[in-house]
């Protein structure tokens, strides 16, 4: 996981004017500002825009970035308050679209991880089951309220620690323990009936 001495120097060069530096930061965290945002706000026409929004303020934000956390958790933060300023703006519920859900399929989240290591067998009836449990997971996280959904997506499909999770969603950790946990229960209670399996698991 990233720490704030690995984007402290490309932070300080930006303070002093440098565009390429943020330019590069930019290109490092965009992916996973974007991916993060779909996760919220559902609908990939707003995507790009909310993203884009969030990367300027945080350019005008920068002077006043202290690096008491690391960079990527202060930009999350910036996303997500973007994110539901734009929803309220936009007094648009938070939706899953079509094209939201295929520009999922196509993404490198946690679907496409679990596919790959569910397919590990690799026949006809094994990648289905992958599949289908992927698509599993995937609705019941939409179907999760936001800030479980929240939760368990900087936990699952970003990697964040529990203190950068309770750091981003301005929460106590045993706060967001327990958002996660319920999330587990929420998921694997959908994914049950596919694996037919006993209790337990990752999820």
């Amino acid at each position: 996981m990233n720490g704030p001495d690995i984007d402290g120097p490309l932070v300080e060069r930006v303070k002093l004017g440098d565009v390429k530096a943020f330019e590069m930061l930019v290109v490092k965290y965009q992916r996973r500002i974007q991916r993060l945002i779909a996760r919220m706000v559902r609908d990939v026409d707003l995507v790009p825009d909310i993203a884009q929004e969030t990367f300027i303020r945080a350019y005008r934000a920068l002077p006043n970035f202290r690096g008491d956390s690391a960079f990527y958790t202060w930009l999350y933060r910036i996303a997500v308050n973007t994110a539901k300023k734009a929803l309220m703006d936009l007094k648009r519920d938070p939706l899953v679209t079509e094209s939201a859900r295929a520009s999922r399929d196509d993404d490198d989240d946690n679907a496409s991880r679990l596919e790959n290591e569910l397919a590990s067998g690799e026949t006809p009836e094994s990648v289905l089951a992958a599949k289908q449990i992927a698509s599993a997971v995937n609705f019941a996280i939409e179907a999760l309220s936001e800030d479980l959904r929240q939760a368990i997506t900087l936990r699952e499909i970003e990697g964040l620690s529990y203190e950068e999770i309770a750091e981003l969603m301005n929460c106590p950790i045993g706060t967001v323990r327990s958002r996660i946990f319920r999330a587990r229960e929420a998921i694997a209670l959908r994914l049950r009936p596919l694996l037919d399996t006993r209790d337990g698991g990752r999820w």
